[in-house]
């Protein structure tokens, strides 16, 4: 059974969201391997009201509602295709279900568009 302990290291600190000498001493005899990988974080706030900033200069300039503009940009850069049974689906996200990193890659590209087609 795979275990998932948080782990945060904070001022140097090192701290577990479970008792590790616990743990391991459920474990069967074996040999096991551990992984440690960075937890990526929810976008921030920051980064959606940075977002909702300038699709609201692209509305002013286009005179095309936000919404859309959200929606015209989470169907450009956030679209993938993905099989049902027989058939390819194009399918696409919406920027709440991206990490901080993935957020910032989002903006990037909104912004070189805007850029770009936009002349904004």
């Amino acid at each position: 059974m795979a275990e998932t302990i948080i782990l945060r290291k904070i001022a140097g600190k090192i701290t577990t969201d479970k008792a590790l000498p616990y743990i391991f001493s459920t474990l069967k005899n074996g040999t096991y391997t551990i992984t440690i990988k960075r937890a990526s974080e929810k976008r921030t706030i920051d980064q959606n009201k940075l977002m909702w900033m300038w699709l609201a200069c692209i509305e002013r300039e286009t005179c095309t509602p936000k919404e859309d503009i959200y929606m015209y940009y989470c169907k450009k850069f956030l679209q993938k295709t993905i099989q049902v049974g027989e058939r390819l689906e194009r399918i696409y996200n919406t920027s709440s279900h991206l990490n901080t990193e993935q957020m910032s890659e989002f903006l990037t590209k909104i912004k070189v568009d805007a850029n770009t087609e936009l002349g904004i």
